[in-house]
């Protein structure tokens, strides 16, 4: 883990890598994402497909996985004659990042308490048969 942390840190992360970062999210997520926030208008999966040259099915596992990533939101538009159609929407970038920030906040915090407890556990000052 420490070589790929170390690879990471050193590697020239572009902004959207937080998408894979946090969010385990692949490369034809980020080119959705991208994307939808180019057109700034809602797209259906059909529309996403076609610009992104992609099967049907592709574009819909990616706009699952953004959604449920919190990326992006799904709007239902009425027909007048009845039926329905979704259409996606990034949500507000600064929300995202906020969120994005607490998570790594939390994560920060938990690894410093396992750092502090390795720290502890570990001491050569303090061999654990001097404890018991």
């Amino acid at each position: 883990m420490a070589d790929s942390m170390q690879e990471m840190l050193r590697s020239d992360m572009q902004c959207e890598g937080l998408l894979e970062c946090f969010h385990d999210l692949k490369g034809i997520d980020k080119e959705v994402f991208r994307l939808l926030n180019e057109r700034g208008g809602g797209l259906t999966v059909d529309e996403i497909a076609d610009a992104v040259d992609r099967e049907r099915s592709t574009a819909y596992r990616s706009v699952q996985r953004l959604l449920t990533a919190g990326f992006l939101q799904k709007e239902q538009v009425n027909y007048e004659q009845g039926g329905y159609h979704h259409v996606y929407h990034p949500r507000d970038a600064q929300e995202i990042a906020g969120e994005m920030q607490r998570t790594l906040n939390d994560w920060y915090a938990k690894v410093g308490n396992l750092i502090g407890e390795f720290g502890e556990k570990y001491d050569e000052e303090t061999p654990a048969s001097a404890e018991s």
